[in-house]
């Protein structure tokens, strides 16, 4: 039975009291967190609002209750999903079709640095979403910043990013939710897939599922590769049908009150080769092996460490591209990143997306993906989908 939990609005407060700690420690006077459709995760961490077509931000100070920064035509669509009340609306947080809104009143950045800063003067600013945010918003946001004598618009994706790398019980659940949606569309697309199939058609498979199931939306773009092809780390379904000997790389992932869980796993269309069979076992026994290190205390780069070296002992060592796993939550993919040059102590509650993606010079690969929790002896697996070899 799949739960629905929420997170609670006495979380955001503490949200909010985190990230102004940070502020003061770091002498940063004013933070927008800045958010598009694609990269919701800084405003929707902060405010539970996703925009849609027009761009967002979250304004805060180092004290006091943050603003929800929109374009001229969400505010109907915001006031019904912010947590944050005090909304205002800015020009060029606008859509990208540029309209002009002749005659329609609307807020200044001025006006809502004031507010949350409650003075005429500022030192330092930030952005988190740094390498997200629109020129047009960073010029409006740092002419504004003139007007209090501001000198320093820094990079403030840290002061955000470093309290949700940790995540809450509540944060757990809405994974754990996430991952049985992924988990049970999984199967729902192994069972069903045969051969003729497009690639878009196993992706509908698994996409209608976890909407059948309640998910908000998709992890990330879900994707289904078969063949030729399966080298593509970062791809999209194509129209190309499976065919008997295919081996066929299947993503799913549910994102659930903004949280992502996914899993990867690939099907043989009846006849499997060799090197198929044992390149998949090769993946599973490097998976148990992040499974194993992903406990609290360790260290990232010992993970990385033994994931490569259990590959190279298998022979698979020139087919990696990447480390073994990225973090996970309200991105499917977001730092910190467990690589081979990886320095830092992993602890309880961290969550992960294992990410094991092997391909050949021949132009075939595939991943196994799954999304785990670090925990105190071991991962524990949100996503916990059986590691067999699915022939079909």
């Amino acid at each position: 039975m799949i739960k629905f939990p929420k997170i609670p609005d006495s979380e955001f407060l503490d949200r909010y009291k985190a990230i102004q700690k940070l502020m003061k420690e770091a002498d940063v006077d004013v933070l927008l967190a800045y958010a598009h459709e694609a990269e919701p995760q800084f405003v929707r961490y902060l405010s539970d609002y996703w925009p849609s077509f027009e761009t967002a931000g979250v304004l805060m100070g180092q004290e006091g209750m943050p603003l929800l920064i929109i374009g001229p035509e969400s505010l109907t669509y915001a006031s019904d999903r912010s947590r944050i009340k005090d909304i205002r609306r800015v020009q060029s947080f606008r859509e990208s079709s540029n309209p002009e809104y002749p005659g329609v009143k609307l807020d200044s950045l001025e006006d809502a640095i004031r507010d949350v800063t409650g003075s005429d003067k500022v030192k330092k600013a930030a952005i988190a979403g740094y390498n997200l945010v629109s020129q047009l918003v960073y010029g409006d946001f740092k002419k504004a910043l003139n007007s209090f004598s501001c000198d320093q618009l820094v990079n403030g994706d840290d002061l955000v990013m470093r309290p949700r790398m940790v995540k809450s019980e509540n944060e757990l659940a809405c994974m754990r939710t996430a991952g049985l949606m992924s988990n049970k569309a999984m199967h729902y697309v192994i069972e069903n897939i045969e051969v003729g199939m497009t690639e878009l058609q196993v992706r509908g498979l698994g996409v209608s599922k976890i909407y059948d199931l309640g998910a908000e939306n998709e992890a990330y773009p879900m994707w289904t590769l078969s063949g030729l092809g399966g080298n593509q780390a970062i791809s999209r379904a194509r129209q190309k049908k499976l065919e008997i000997g295919d081996l066929v790389h299947i993503g799913v992932g549910a994102r659930y009150e903004g949280y992502a869980s996914s899993i990867g796993r690939q099907v043989i269309i009846q006849k499997p080769a060799d090197w198929m069979l044992d390149a998949i076992d090769a993946a599973y026994e490097a998976h148990e092996v992040i499974c194993r290190e992903l406990y609290a205390g360790n260290n990232a780069g010992k993970v990385a460490a033994a994931y490569e070296e259990t590959l190279k002992k298998r022979g698979y060592h020139d087919w990696l591209l990447y480390g073994p796993a990225h973090a996970t939550g309200l991105m499917e993919g977001e730092p910190p990143w467990i690589e081979s040059n990886s320095d830092y102590e992993l602890l309880e509650n961290m969550t992960y997306c294992i990410d094991i993606f092997l391909h050949n010079k021949d132009g075939y690969g595939f991943r196994v993906e799954d999304s785990v929790r670090v925990g105190k002896d071991r991962a524990e697996n949100l996503t916990n989908f059986p590691k067999e070899i699915f022939i079909r």
